[in-house]
């Protein structure tokens, strides 16, 4: 199916800045807000999401309009990273503008091959390596009047729940809605240093490591962009095999399915496992024999974990930025597999539950400390690594509003992650369908996934 859609012309028509527009005065073009610590310690790169819609949809000139409207209210996405006299890291909101790319293509979109995340449907969305643009958008209209709408926007500006965000107001700008609720701006105010300050864990080598040289303009730019790594791949015929080795399958998991991993995780628990926690146990696990991994290899799973919820008091859920830490449950690989699922289960829900608000303050409290900040660490997420095996990294987007993205005409029939060239990443997208089952996208190495179809929806002692 993929080659169908390689085979697919692109065209650009036009590609400009689109900028926000203002009634009365216009807002300063200098104000500089500075990344929060939990900025600064996420990845350093786009992260690309894509839809499809039905016909009829507006035209693209609505849909440009309403970006305008949307970016008066979310100026960070209009800006630009930037550095202050310190030299530490800024968003400057000079509303230079996002990227709005219009293309069209004289082929018939068959809606089976969007299926999956893959090099083929890179042409989609916008390219992302060496762009000043935080934010970028582009309109692909095919022969049948499907519209595609490929999206990317900075990490380091705001996490997926603050991306969401924008994209559900960018359909009520275009849809002539006022956008509600607001975005909440202020960086600072919610990530005050106690006094006296109290780290009560260790955060080097976990959120912190030591800081290579910076530079912003190499760090937008950065080589090990993964998303312009495989996009780059699609030129020549080589690299497309090198990046094909990397493959996205999507399970499928039906309501009553997750219902009974919920059931077999918690017999005899003395609680009831959510369905993230049962899910992503089976999971781990079939991923991991999937592998062939050895019993003896510890794996471990990285899980973005929001703290809006787990701070007190509560951060809104109108805050634009990141607020994302990670879990790191680990585990010997034969203790995985051969333990019931609710060992599994209690893993992911112990590690996740202790992310609450006193490591998200001691995080908070560690960075403020001067000597710290005279050891010059940075983030340690990173995306320069092709296989993460024995290991997985999975983000869950089951509750953001990302299907709830409309222009006027309905709400697409198709979202999902774009590809990157990285073994282990597994994306939970809750399924259009709202009758609580749930897409999987998991990224594995090609001789692995036919391995992973036979377990996946299998529950079996032994997995």
């Amino acid at each position: 199916m993929a080659e169908q859609i390689k085979a697919t012309k692109v065209r650009v028509e036009s590609s400009k800045l689109v900028k926000p527009s203002y009634e009365g005065d216009p807002p300063s073009t200098d104000v500089c807000i500075p990344l929060s610590v939990f900025d600064k310690i996420n990845y350093k790169v786009h992260g690309a999401v894509i839809y499809a819609f039905r016909p009829p949809t507006p035209p693209n000139t609505d849909i440009e309009k309403g970006l305008v409207t949307a970016l008066s209210e979310h100026r960070e996405w209009a800006g630009r990273l930037h550095e202050d006299a310190r030299g530490e890291p800024v968003i400057l909101l000079n509303d230079a503008g996002a990227r709005f790319i219009e293309a069209s293509s004289d082929d018939v979109l068959d809606r089976a091959v969007i299926h999956e995340p893959s090099t083929a449907l890179l042409p989609l969305h916008p390219w992302v390596k060496g762009v000043e643009e935080l934010l970028q958008v582009q309109l692909t209209r095919f022969a049948c009047g499907t519209l595609v709408v490929g999206f990317t926007s900075h990490h380091w500006v705001a996490d997926g729940h603050s991306m969401s965000k924008f994209i559900v107001a960018w359909g009520l700008a275009t849809r002539g809605l006022p956008v509600d609720p607001l975005p909440l701006h202020d960086r600072g105010a919610f990530f005050i240093p106690r006094n006296p300050p109290r780290v009560e864990f260790e955060h080097r080598g976990v959120e912190f490591t030591a800081r290579k040289a910076f530079n912003t303009e190499d760090d937008v730019a950065q080589v090990d962009d993964v998303v312009s790594t495989a996009k780059k791949a699609v030129d020549t015929e080589d690299d497309i095999a090198k990046a094909d080795d990397i493959v996205f399958h999507k399970a499928h998991f039906r309501r009553e399915f997750l219902e009974m991993l919920k059931a077999k995780a918690s017999l005899g628990a003395d609680r009831r496992y959510n369905t993230f926690e049962s899910l992503m146990a089976h999971l781990w696990r079939v991923v991991s024999v999937a592998r062939g991994v050895d019993e003896r290899i510890t794996s471990g799973v990285r899980i973005s974990v929001n703290g809006r919820a787990r701070l007190r008091p509560p951060v809104p859920d109108e805050y634009l930025g990141n607020l994302v830490l990670w879990a790191f449950p680990r585990v010997k690989v034969g203790e995985l597999v051969n333990r019931p699922l609710q060992f599994a289960a209690a893993l992911i829900h112990q590690e996740t539950a202790r992310m609450d608000d006193g490591y998200f303050r001691s995080l908070i409290d560690f960075a403020s400390l001067e000597d710290v900040k005279d050891e010059a660490l940075e983030g340690a997420a990173e995306a320069n690594y092709r296989v993460m095996s024995p290991n997985l990294e999975v983000h869950n987007l089951a509750r953001f509003p990302f299907w709830d993205l409309d222009f006027g005409s309905g709400k697409p029939f198709m979202f999902m992650p774009c590809y990157v060239p990285v073994e282990g990443i597994m994306f939970l997208v809750p399924s259009p369908s709202g009758d609580g089952s749930m897409d999987v996208y998991v990224s594995l190495l090609k001789h692995n996934v036919a391995s992973f179809k036979q377990l996946c929806h299998l529950v079996r002692p032994n997995l």
